[in-house]
Order: structure tokens, then C-alpha cells, then sequence
């Protein structure tokens, strides 16, 4: 499934929930590690995307 996200701040901002999602993934992983392997993917699926990403024009 693909989806359009559009963020003010562009690809940082989606940088950034990436960082998130791998943060809390971290603090799940005894409690909850079934969502935190989730999390994981979620964030290497988002990253995987942002690197498909054309590079910005300097």
C-alpha cells in the first residue's frame, strides 16, 4: 500500500518520527516486544522511503 504524507517541514520532520519510532521501539522491547518489532519496521519501511527520495536541489 502506498500513502501520500505531505509535512510541513518535509523529509526532516519525517526524519524525526523515524528517530521517534526507533526510540520507543527501544523502550517496549522488554515489556511489549511484539510492538516493538513493529515499531521497528515502521521505522525501516519510513526509512527505506526517505532514501528512494530524490536528493534536494542545492
Amino acid at each position: 500500500m502506498a500513502a501520500l504524507v505531505r509535512f510541513s517541514g518535509g523529509a526532516d520532520d519525517l526524519a524525526e518520527i523515524v528517530e521517534a519510532l526507533i526510540a520507543a521501539a527501544a523502550t517496549r522491547e522488554q515489556d511489549a516486544p511484539e510492538q516493538a518489532l513493529r515499531w521497528k519496521w515502521l521505522a525501516d519501511d519510513i526509512g527505506d522511503a526517505l532514501d528512494q527520495l530524490p536528493a534536494p536541489p542545492q
